[in-house]
């Protein structure tokens, strides 16, 4: 009798003390060119495979007002300057194919906090920018789809770029094509394979 109760005791308890999945903290631009196809085929690809890696996925945008289209919408779960970086594993950032180069300071201060915290970080394209804005890529490889992107901005001056596709250097990954660039200039879309090494490194941080 006293072993059948302990291991009742054992299934009830044991459940609350369960490892809670790895927080990753997805940021969306909210000034898409074209919202409804970004979303689709980038930031809510990037959510799936992250959920399907076991992630808990948290959508933060700077406004924090919901990104409708036409066809979906999507809520997010706060606003950027709410975030509190230790409590993620891991940060991705889309490219969402923006309307303009505008980095906002917060944007900025956003990345370098969570590089100086040592914590992955992942960034497609335009969401490389914010990088290279933000000062974190100086010494480090990096891919976006445009060559000599250090002629047109000169944050870029100091980061050795490889090309458009996949590159990480140490816990910084980023990618050159995103699902519009893909569909305009034909090169592989990076948006699953940059997402899956984001999810390895969390995985080797753990």
């Amino acid at each position: 009798m006293k072993k059948i109760t302990l291991v009742l005791l054992l299934i009830i308890i044991l459940p609350s003390f369960r490892i809670p999945n790895p927080k990753v903290l997805l940021y969306i631009q909210d000034n898409s060119a074209d919202l409804g196809f970004m979303l689709k085929n980038e930031a809510v690809r990037m959510k799936e495979i992250l959920e399907q890696k076991g992630h808990e996925v948290v959508i933060a945008t700077m406004s924090g007002d919901v990104l409708k289209t036409d066809m979906m919408s999507l809520k997010p779960d706060l606003k950027l300057n709410d975030v509190n970086i230790k409590d993620y594993s891991g940060f991705i950032i889309p490219c969402m194919a923006v309307n303009d180069t505008i980095v906002k300071p917060e944007e900025k201060t956003f990345v370098k906090k969570i590089v100086s915290a040592g914590k992955p970080l992942a960034a497609q394209n335009g969401g490389v920018l914010i990088l290279a804005k933000a000062g974190v890529l100086s010494g480090k490889k990096y891919a976006i789809e445009m060559g000599g992107a250090d002629k047109t901005f000169p944050e870029f001056k100091g980061a050795i770029y490889i090309g458009n596709g996949v590159v990480q250097d140490g816990k910084i990954i980023t990618s050159g094509t995103c699902p519009m660039m893909a569909k305009e200039t034909g090169n592989k879309d990076g948006t699953d394979e940059l997402t899956y090494k984001l999810a390895e490194a969390i995985k080797a941080e753990n």
